[in-house]
């Protein structure tokens, strides 16, 4: 029991806080609403518990054994995170009346756990703080990802409120224009860190 709390208070500190993920979920609840966003949280929580399994099962070992591989995936992650910067950034609202972009459907954000330097962060993390050789490999990181899969959704669904709430607050398309173009700039910079040495 103390070994889920712990892991639960490692999945609530990391999922709470500002990360691609949320960042990107508190702009599709300012720029599209809770109902058009659900598939884009459902993504996060169900893909993050995924890619955990699957690198607690044994992905590991193939970046131990082909570090080409990870490198390769953190460049295209970094690469797709400043394309989802820019769109942010471009993104149009209903209060612009047009509405020419959407939210990330489930696929693509569950899609988007693979190629986010945080998530791999964390997912690593997570696997290698939580689990031990005297026992199966197998039941530890199940329950691990277990743990992930109950914390995100109360993790999510707070940052796609604060995105709705923060709608009431942008009374004007420049308010708003003003917000995308923060919240693209924070994403950047949440890309800082997996780029210096």
């Amino acid at each position: 029991m103390e070994l889920v709390l712990a892991i639960a208070l490692f999945a609530f500190s990391s999922g709470i806080t500002p990360g691609p993920n949320n960042i990107m979920l508190m702009s599709s609840g300012v720029n599209f609403g809770i109902k058009p966003s659900l598939p884009h949280l459902a993504g996060i929580c169900i893909g993050f518990p995924a890619m955990v399994l699957a690198i607690g099962l044994g992905l590991s070992t193939l970046f131990q054994r082909y570090p080409i591989l990870h490198v390769a995936i953190k460049y295209i992650g970094i690469t797709y995170l400043l394309y989802l910067a820019w769109l942010i950034a471009n993104s149009s609202s209903k209060m612009e009346g047009k509405h020419t972009s959407r939210p990330l459907s489930f696929i693509q954000a569950a899609a988007f756990q693979w190629v986010n330097p945080k998530g791999w962060i964390m997912a690593v993390g997570a696997v290698a703080t939580f689990t031990t050789l005297e026992q199966p490999l197998t039941g530890q990181v199940l329950t691990i990802a277990s743990v992930f899969l109950s914390v995100a959704f109360p993790c999510a669904i707070v940052w796609l409120g604060f995105g709705v709430a923060l709608k009431r607050l942008l009374k004007n398309q420049r308010q708003q224009k003003a917000f995308n173009i923060t919240m693209a700039l924070l994403l950047v910079l949440s890309i800082i860190p997996m780029i210096a040495p």
